[in-house]
């Protein structure tokens, strides 16, 4: 599974980096393959796995800021890996032809 998703805290004003950065800590430490963005994570696992990171990161947001709003996009593939880099790759190829 690649999950695209992004965590926002609602009501903490803006600068909401501190609670990002409690979520971006979460997710470094699941040691599941991930990548942050300005806008959105991506993440890399089975199912349980990456909803487990997922709900955690929330948590951490929830520590802080009382309410968060959750976008999630998932990729759900079967017997694929390291998608999280092999969709860049197919893309980088066709343009480079």
């Amino acid at each position: 599974m690649l999950a695209a998703f992004s965590i926002t805290p609602v009501g903490a004003g803006e600068d909401v980096g501190a609670h990002v950065a409690a979520a971006v800590r979460v997710i470094r430490d699941s040691g599941l393959p991930h990548r942050t963005a300005a806008s959105f994570t991506e993440i890399e696992g089975d199912w349980d796995e990456v909803m487990a990171v997922i709900k955690a990161a929330t948590d951490a947001v929830m520590q802080t800021a009382g309410r968060a709003s959750i976008i999630i996009k998932a990729d759900l593939r079967p017997g694929h890996t390291d998608t999280l880099n092999t969709k860049i790759q197919s893309v980088e190829r066709h343009l480079s032809e």
